[in-house]
């Protein structure tokens, strides 16, 4: 649905996209991650159309995003860092507006904007100028805004900066819903929690680059396996612990311990079975111990390591 190939731009003196490649499938979720300045939002601006490549091309949904912008714009939606609507106008007069912008006529455009008011949670706030709704209100309705043409793809950037935790996942959820109906998604986020609970693809730039690219479970897999963390009662029972996973077969040598902290990290190779294995060996060697868990390598971890 996505396809870019050598894409380059430049501002003045700066290079902020430097030849990247991309391939989203349909009706899948891909995360552009990276450090501010990596290049997200222009690569999401190329693609919406707001921006001319200087080199390399994409498409989208089967159209050129240059030769074919003017028809690739009823195909897609966009929503931006900001909500991009009116505070002065009412929710529905808001979606009205972009359903003319749109060319829908005037009762079409009405329509069109009671379903997605309905649909988006906004039906009783639906006559309240925009100033009176929450952040979270704001990003729905901005939200509903782009979806006025039922769009094949949807981008987003940064879509929940700002937004409280129940928000988040309540939109979340609605992103969630429209892929499962069809539409395919790119989204810039600063979360990586956003980017592991949403995406199916993740692609980390770097300096305009592609740093590495692949599903969340794949690029984690890249920093390590599962591990054990024990965290025992008292300096003094690192060494035994350590004799006793020993004896047991879980191998201590390959991880790590620290006596100031109390904690002793070794490896998972077999996940849950692993964790019962380390538990029964420090439960009948009598080893007191405060907090016991199985860690998985996280988003953030792949994030430092590319982008550090």
């Amino acid at each position: 649905m996505i396809r870019v190939e050598g894409l380059r731009k430049r501002y003045a003196s700066t290079e902020a996209l430097r030849g990247i490649d991309l391939d989203v499938p349909a009706g899948t979720v891909c995360g552009l991650l990276g450090p501010n300045g990596a290049g997200k939002t222009t690569a999401v601006r190329i693609l919406a159309t707001l921006l001319r490549p200087d080199a390399g091309r994409a498409e989208v949904a089967g159209l050129d995003v240059v030769r074919d912008a003017a028809a690739l714009r009823f195909r897609i939606g966009l929503a931006g860092q900001h909500a991009a609507v009116d505070e002065l106008l009412t929710g529905q007069r808001n979606l009205e507006l972009f359903g003319r912008l749109y060319h829908l006529p005037r009762a079409a455009a009405r329509a069109r904007a009671e379903e997605l008011l309905e649909r988006f949670g906004l039906a009783r706030a639906a006559r309240r100028p925009v100033k009176e709704y929450s952040g979270g209100m704001r990003r729905r309705l901005d939200l509903a805004a782009s979806l006025i043409v039922a769009p094949r793809v949807l981008f987003m950037d940064e879509p929940t900066t700002g937004l409280d935790p129940r928000s988040r996942m309540e939109l979340w959820e609605r992103l969630r819903a429209l892929v499962n109906e069809g539409t395919t998604l790119l989204l810039t986020t600063q979360y990586l929690d956003e980017a592991d609970h949403l995406t199916d693809q993740v692609v980390v730039l770097k300096e305009g680059r592609v740093a590495a690219s692949g599903s969340p479970a794949a690029l984690k897999r890249q920093v390590g396996g599962d591990r054990v963390r024990i965290l025992v009662r008292e300096p003094a029972d690192v060494p035994a612990a350590l004799r006793a996973l020993h004896e047991a077969g879980s191998h201590p040598a390959a991880g790590s311990a620290t006596e100031a902290d109390r904690l002793v990290t070794v490896p998972a190779p077999e996940g849950a079975q692993s964790l019962i294995r380390v538990a029964g060996a420090l439960a009948t060697a009598g080893i007191p111990v405060e907090d016991l868990a199985l860690r998985r390598p996280t988003l953030d971890e792949v994030f430092l390591r590319l982008t550090a």
